[in-house]
């Protein structure tokens, strides 16, 4: 398969061996969330967003595994880095009594990486932030979750405030922030003391023209919750204020940047500690190493997940408890093939100058679907390689994923009727051409 000029090639979607591997995977997986029958051969040639289907239909994939493949597939700035890696069993180190060999201690030049470095790598891309201390762990939910816990430890505040329209991940702590769908938290219990306040997208709002419910009468939602006077939550007793400083699952929603802007202001006059969900928009995809990186905003802790190939928690020394055991995990120590895989992801980004392709890239993606113009789509919008377009209704939305799913193109719905795109890094601009077009071609066709 060669990158430079495959294209789309299906028969039938899903096709006949591609049904037989969902049914058979659902004889025994509880209900949950799949998009769609889609089975990647992974003996079948892939390469950046192309891969090939158990049924031979060669795919374009511009949902990226839900932005967990930020290289694609079998990119070589992964893969050469992991010739040599001889596995081992077990490949996940239990608890935080064992530590992985690591070659030129302290500064480490291992050839296969392990926690040790990737730690090291997310402590330098943070380093703006003066953060120094990472928690890996398994998922982005877990980074989240341990990102409540060293925020109420360090404050020792009762109240967590989160925004409307918010995910940051389905264990029951994390569950209890999430603002996007009922459905998630439904009929489970909840951490008391959650706060919620608007999360504004408006690019011209501000307290005289915000029709989002954050901005009003000169003053902001957030700044009334906490007035010393009148408010009815007292900043000292503020735990952690939890954003997404790009909405994901809520709908790919960007920040106003009044919204930020006040933000950062709050968060400095009442020293609130601020957490930012990156586990999307995090890992270069929205063009800065973070998605905080575009605005004035100063987190205290960042999570990571997906893209980074593990969970982490990023914060300071001053954050992260020191009683031993008050934070812990049985993988907490890192998993060594992810972590390489996480430190082989940071090296490319930064080699391969990925921030700057995933702007212009990005860009691209969104002028060529504006000049396509089409029917139904209401909001084209996106920051970097994190792209949505939201279409007038959650039917049209579902059809033209569906359609463009037959034509060969992956993509993932988010919202109401919103359409997101996780290209590749390192997606080309004849890759982004050809995923506009048959977004363009497929809008038309179920219009």
């Amino acid at each position: 398969m060669n990158r430079e000029n495959v294209e789309p090639e299906v028969t039938t979607v899903p096709g006949d061996i591609a049904e037989q591997v969902a049914g058979y995977h659902h004889e025994n997986a509880a209900t949950s969330t799949y998009v769609c029958e889609f089975a990647w051969d992974y003996n079948e040639p892939a390469t950046g967003p192309f891969c090939t289907d158990v049924d031979g239909n060669v795919l374009l994939d511009f949902a990226g595994h839900v932005g967990a493949a930020p290289l694609g597939y079998n990119n070589p700035k992964v893969l050469d880095k992991l010739e040599e890696f001889d596995l081992v069993d077990p490949m996940k180190i239990a608890g935080q009594d064992f530590y992985l060999p690591a070659e030129g201690v302290p500064e480490s030049n291992a050839s296969v990486p392990g926690p040790a470095d990737l730690m090291d790598r997310l402590t330098d891309i943070s380093d703006h932030y003066g953060m120094d201390r990472v928690f890996l762990s398994n998922s982005g939910a877990e980074a989240v979750e341990n990102a409540l816990k060293i925020s109420f430890d360090h404050t020792q505040g009762k109240y967590t405030i989160t925004t409307e329209g918010a995910f940051h991940g389905r264990t029951l702590g994390t569950l209890s922030l999430n603002r996007s769908r009922s459905k998630y938290r439904r009929h489970f219990p909840e951490i008391d003391g959650v706060e919620d306040m608007p999360y504004c997208t408006n690019s011209t709002c501000d307290a005289e023209t915000c029709d989002c419910g954050f901005f009003f009468d000169d003053t902001s939602y957030l700044r009334r919750m906490l007035d010393p006077e009148t408010g009815y939550v007292a900043a000292e007793e503020v735990a952690a204020l939890v954003i997404e400083p790009f909405q994901g699952e809520g709908g790919y929603r960007p920040p106003s940047e009044a919204f930020m802007s006040e933000i950062a202001e709050l968060c400095e006059e009442h020293n609130l500690t601020l957490v930012a969900d990156e586990i999307q928009s995090g890992m270069g995809r929205t063009g800065e190493w973070w998605a905080s990186d575009h605005y004035p905003i100063e987190p205290d802790v960042i999570t990571s997940a997906k893209a980074l190939r593990v969970g982490a928690t990023i914060s300071t020394k001053e954050v992260f408890p020191d009683d031993k055991g008050r934070i812990s995990s049985t993988w907490g120590a890192g998993d060594l093939l992810a972590s390489a895989k996480g430190v082989a992801t940071i090296d490319a980004i930064e080699e391969y100058d990925l921030l700057d392709n995933a702007t212009d890239r990005g860009r691209q993606m969104q002028e060529l679907l504006a000049e396509f113009d089409m029917p139904g789509a209401i909001d084209i919008r996106g920051k970097g390689l994190m792209l949505a377009i939201e279409f007038d209704s959650k039917e049209r939305r579902d059809a033209i994923q569906e359609e463009a799913f037959a034509n060969g193109l992956l993509t993932l719905g988010c919202g109401k009727q919103t359409l997101r795109m996780l290209p590749p890094l390192d997606v080309t601009e004849r890759e982004i051409h050809l995923a506009a077009e048959m977004l363009a071609d497929t809008a038309e066709s179920v219009a």
